[in-house]
C-alpha cells in the first residue's frame, strides 16, 4: 500500500503518457475538497470547497484550498467540475473566481443554480455549462461523462474521466439508497459498464467507511418525522442543512398532513428553498409556507419552524434561539428536532446548543435518541459492492479523515486489489497515473488558507497561534520610557492586563525586577528597543510562570524619550 513521506520533494516534470492527480484539499478531513488532474498542458479541477473552522482557529469564518499550486496556470484550466451543491464542494469557487473569473463551472441544474446565486452575492457573473446524468462531454483533452449519485442533495453526480493515459472514476459524495425521495437511483449499471470497460484509478468517498452494512433509506425517516409531529403540543423547530432539500420536503409533508405552517428562518435556508422551489426540486403545498414575520398570528401548535444550525454554528439562527440572542424565542414545550448526521469536531457545539435550548424547556430531538437522520455517504457494504462492480487497476480513497481512508483503502484490499495499487494519499501528494500503475512521485504545497472577514490568506498559524493564547491566557502589555541616548528607564514602567487574572497590585511585585534589568542593560550599553523589549518580556514571563503557572501573551513597548 502507497502511502505518503514528509520527506517527498517536488514531482518530476509531467511526461506525455502521464495523468497526474493533485488533491489539494478533502483528503484526511472532512471538507475543502478540491482535486486538480493534469494531462497534456491542460488542467482539470473536481470540486472547489470550503472547510468550517474549529475552537481553535478564532476568528476565521472559512478555510480554503490553497490554489498556489495552480495560479501560475489558471489559463491552463479546461473546467471546473462540481460534483453536487454542498458548501464542501463549492464554497470555495467565488475565491477561485477572483483569480480567473471565465473558468467554465461544469455541473447539474440544481448545483449550478446555488452557486450561481452565491457567486452573485460575490457580484461574479460565471460562465457555466449545464449538464446531467448520461451526458459525455470534453474539455480540452479530458472526455468526461456523467453519472447520477444519491446523497443528501439532489442532483449529485460521479464523474469518469477519459484520457489517453487512462481512465478515473471520481464518485463524489454518494451512497446506494434503493428507495430515494425523488426516485433517481445511484447509477450501478453505468459504474458495471465502466468497469467493464475498465476502470484505471478509481476515487471513491470514505466518509462512512467504517460503518457497517447499507445506509438506511430516506423513506425511513418520515414516521420518526410524523411521530415528533404527533407528540408535538406547541411550536416545532426543524434544524438541518441548507441544502438538504430532501429533508425539508418531508418536513412539508408532515406539516400539511398535521394542519401546520411553515417558515424558513436563515439567509441561506431561505435562498435554497426557494432556488428549490423554482426549479421544482421542492413541491410545496398550497398556502404552507408563511413569512417568519408573520408567525405570531399563528398558535403555537399550527407553527413549523425550518432553521440553519445543525452544527451548532455560532451565528446560526439556532444558535442564537439557544442563546436568547433571536427574535424567535424558544419558550417552555417547544420542540427542535436536530434533523442533521453530526460532522466530526462539531461535537462540543452541539452539544453546547442541545444544552442552551433544553435551558428554556425545549424537548430536543436528535440523532442520539431517534432516527432523525440517514447519511449521505455509502458505508462499508456499499463500498463493498462498488469495489466489486469497477474493478479498478488503482485505488484512491478520498473525501474522509485519515481512518476513514484506511478503512477504505482495507475494503479495497478486501476485494483482492493489490496492496501496491492502492494509494494512501494526503493534500498536496501527487499521484501519477502511468502505464496503468499509480504512484506517489511528490507533494505540492497544500495547506490552509484561512479566511477572516475580508481577508483572505492573511491570517497564519503564527497568528491563530497569538490569538489562542489571548483567548486562554490574556495579556499583559508593559509600557518603558528610556532615554534615548543612554538607555536608562526614565519612570516607573507602567503595566496594564486583559484576561490574565491578575490583581493589578500583585505588579508592584515585578516593578523592581524590570527597573533593575534595564538599568543592568544600561550599564552594560544596551540601548537597542529591540533587546530591551526581549528584556522586559522575559523578565515579566519567568515572574508570571513561576507565581501564578501562567503563558499570557507579554507586549512590552519602549518609549524613547
Amino acid at each position: 500500500m502507497s502511502h505518503p513521506h514528509p520527506e517527498l520533494g517536488p514531482p518530476p516534470p509531467l511526461t506525455a503518457d502521464t495523468l497526474r492527480v493533485v488533491p489539494l484539499g478533502g483528503l484526511g478531513e472532512i471538507g475543502r475538497n478540491m482535486t486538480v488532474f493534469e494531462y497534456a498542458g491542460k488542467l482539470l479541477i473536481i470540486d472547489c470547497g470550503v472547510l468550517f473552522p474549529e475552537e481553535e482557529q478564532p476568528g476565521v469564518d472559512l478555510i480554503l484550498p490553497d490554489f498556489d499550486y495552480i495560479r501560475d496556470r489558471l489559463d491552463d484550466v479546461a473546467a471546473l467540475v462540481l460534483t453536487h451543491g454542498h458548501e464542501d464542494h463549492i464554497g470555495a469557487v467565488p475565491f477561485l473566481l477572483r483569480e480567473r473569473a471565465d473558468i467554465p463551472l461544469v455541473g447539474s441544474r440544481l448545483t449550478l443554480a446555488l452557486l450561481s446565486a452565491k457567486l452573485g452575492e460575490h457580484r461574479i457573473k460565471p460562465e457555466t455549462v449545464q449538464v446531467e446524468e448520461g451526458d459525455r462531454r470534453s474539455f480540452g483533452p479530458f472526455d468526461l461523462e456523467f453519472l447520477a449519485v444519491n446523497h443528501s442533495i439532489p442532483d449529485a453526480l460521479a464523474v469518469a474521466v477519459r484520457t489517453g493515459a487512462g481512465t478515473l472514476l471520481h464518485t463524489g459524495d454518494f451512497k446506494m439508497d434503493q428507495l430515494p425521495l425523488d426516485g433517481r437511483l445511484t447509477d450501478l449499471a453505468g459504474f458495471a459498464r465502466l468497469g467493464a470497460e475498465g476502470v484505471d484509478l478509481l476515487l471513491a468517498d470514505s466518509t462512512n467507511a467504517e460503518v457497517p452494512g447499507f445506509v438506511t433509506s430516506e423513506r425511513d425517516i418520515s414516521p420518526v418525522i410524523d411521530k415528533v409531529f404527533d407528540d408535538a403540543g406547541q411550536r416545532i423547530i426543524v434544524a438541518c442543512f441548507a441544502s438538504h432539500v430532501h429533508r425539508v420536503q418531508q418536513v412539508l409533508d408532515a406539516a400539511k398532513a398535521h394542519g401546520r405552517k411553515v417558515a424558513f428562518v436563515g439567509r441561506s435556508m431561505v435562498r435554497n428553498m426557494n432556488i428549490a422551489r423554482d426549479l421544482g426540486y421542492l413541491t410545496v403545498p398550497g398556502d404552507l409556507l408563511v413569512d417568519v414575520k408573520n408567525l405570531d398570528d399563528l398558535r403555537p401548535d399550527e407553527a413549523v419552524l425550518v432553521s440553519t444550525g445543525s452544527q451548532g454554528e455560532p451565528m446560526s439562527a439556532l444558535t442564537r434561539m439557544a442563546n436568547r440572542d433571536h427574535q424567535i424565542r424558544i419558550e417552555e414545550g417547544d420542540t427542535v428536532l436536530l434533523a442533521s448526521s453530526l460532522i466530526p469536531g462539531n461535537e462540543t457545539s452541539v452539544n453546547r446548543v442541545i444544552n442552551g435550548l433544553t435551558r428554556w424547556g425545549a424537548k430536543v430531538v436528535h440523532k442520539g435518541n431517534a432516527l432523525v437522520h440517514v447519511s449521505g455517504h455509502a458505508s462499508a457494504g456499499e463500498l463493498l459492492y462498488v469495489h466489486n462492480m469497477v474493478r479498478p487497476r488503482n485505488f484512491m480513497p478520498v473525501h474522509g479523515e485519515w481512518r476513514h481512508m484506511r478503512a477504505h483503502a482495507n475494503i479495497a484490499a478486501l476485494t483482492g486489489l493489490e496492496r501496491d495499487r492502492i494509494v494512501l494519499a494526503e493534500d498536496g501528494v501527487v499521484v501519477d497515473l502511468h502505464k496503468g500503475r499509480a504512484r506517489i512521485t511528490g507533494k505540492v504545497q497544500a495547506g490552509y488558507v484561512y479566511v477572516d472577514g475580508a481577508s483572505v490568506g492573511d491570517v497564519t498559524e503564527s497568528a491563530l497561534k497569538d490569538r489562542r493564547i489571548l483567548g486562554e491566557e490574556g495579556f499583559i502589555s508593559v509600557i518603558v520610557a528610556v532615554d534615548s541616548t543612554s538607555g536608562k528607564i526614565v519612570g516607573e514602567p507602567e503595566i496594564h492586563t486583559r484576561g490574565a487574572g491578575i490583581d493589578a497590585d500583585a505588579y508592584d511585585e515585578v516593578i523592581p525586577k524590570i527597573q533593575e534589568s534595564l538599568e543592568r542593560a544600561a550599564s552594560d550599553g544596551i540601548t537597542d528597543p529591540t533587546q530591551l523589549r526581549q528584556l522586559v518580556r522575559r523578565g515579566v514571563g519567568r515572574w508570571v510562570n513561576e507565581t501564578y503557572r501562567r503563558r499570557p501573551m507579554i507586549v512590552p513597548v519602549i518609549v524613547e524619550i
